[in-house]
């Protein structure tokens, strides 16, 4: 039995609360929250105790996931690691790419498991079309199209502090841009506008965006990005080979079609949000980090990962602000 110390227990933190408590094998050692409301009630819903600080609930435990504003990750991952307890922590270690680098020296050394939440790899979906990819099903894979679209504008509260889009919302699919195209992208092209709300580039963000990434093999993936779709979460891979294309789609509660004089075809709406349309992913993602921390092995999804998505954005960043291709190297030196 891994006991999992909860740091964090907002939105995600309550998932992922509720992910450990179905998980065979885990338990909830400890919660902690600096909002004491918010991890009292974690607390007794499951009947854990509720620590009084953070280094409390990694005593009490085998493993820590961090949950925590994104400020606090690179710290909490250092405080776990000089603990000795296994990590899993959300994306991304942080804001920074200095204070990743750093965090990463401060570890160095460091022999338990490490696995940072890109929770889209485990997509069943995704990985089976990345796993007919690497089965040859397709040919040579020579495009990757991402589409990554939100439901609605997060809290502009939220917004101001996230770190822009290419580093909140798009890291993800730099990640799984890289998880598909099995190569580094080695050039990142980035443009954007505020067409949800223009009142986004008061403090330098966008809510629109398209990427275009190209590995030193040539391909090419391209990524879009908007904050706001009008008819949900809408989630899309395909890939594009010599032989044929692969595609894993959007999700629906079910797939009832129905054919009357008012409609015809699907008329369910695709999944709300990210924690209903991934929560397989995030279920399968803990399992794999469970089997790893009793097996003491590498993540499918490592801080290495965690820091190549950051330094994607950060190319991004300068593509949209320099309108040119930035080549990765410019940016990690």
């Amino acid at each position: 039995m891994t006991r999992i110390a909860l740091l964090g227990c907002g939105r995600i933190g309550k998932m992922h609360a509720a992910t450990i408590a179905r998980a065979e094998g885990a338990a909830l050692a400890a919660v902690y929250d600096p909002v004491t409301a918010a991890a009292g009630e974690i607390g007794r819903r499951y009947g854990c105790p509720v620590a009084a600080s953070a280094e409390e609930a990694i005593a009490l435990a085998d493993a820590v996931l961090i949950a925590t504003s994104t400020a606090t990750h690179a710290d909490l991952i250092e405080a776990a690691a000089r603990a000795g307890k296994a990590i899993f922590c959300e994306k991304p270690i942080d804001l920074s790419l200095a204070r990743v680098v750093a965090c990463r020296k401060a570890i160095a050394g460091f022999d338990r498991p490490v696995q940072i939440g890109f929770n889209r790899r485990y997509d069943p979906g995704h990985r089976a079309a990345r796993d007919a990819v690497r089965a040859g099903e397709i040919g040579d894979l020579r495009q990757v199209i991402i589409t990554s679209r939100d439901p609605g504008l997060a809290a502009r509260d939220y917004l101001k502090v996230s770190g822009g889009i290419f580093r909140d919302m798009t890291i993800h699919d730099f990640d799984l841009a890289r998880f598909m195209l099995g190569e580094e992208p080695a050039e990142v092209f980035a443009t954007g506008s505020t067409l949800v709300d223009p009142t986004l580039a008061e403090f330098g963000d966008v809510d629109s965006t398209m990427i275009i990434l190209r590995t030193a093999s040539g391909k090419l993936c391209h990524i879009n990005n908007s904050r706001a779709a009008a008819y949900g979460y809408d989630q899309r891979v395909e890939l594009f080979g010599a032989k044929g294309m692969l595609i894993s789609g959007n999700r629906r509660a079910h797939q009832v079609e129905r054919f009357t004089a008012a409609a015809t075809g699907a008329g369910e709406p695709y999944l709300d949000f990210f924690i209903e349309r991934y929560v397989e992913a995030f279920e399968i993602g803990l399992k794999s980090f469970l089997r790893c921390v009793a097996a003491n092995a590498t993540p499918d999804v490592t801080f290495d990962d965690g820091e190549k998505a950051l330094v994607l954005a950060e190319a991004a960043i300068r593509s949209k602000a320099e309108g040119r291709f930035v080549r990765v190297d410019e940016i990690t030196g």
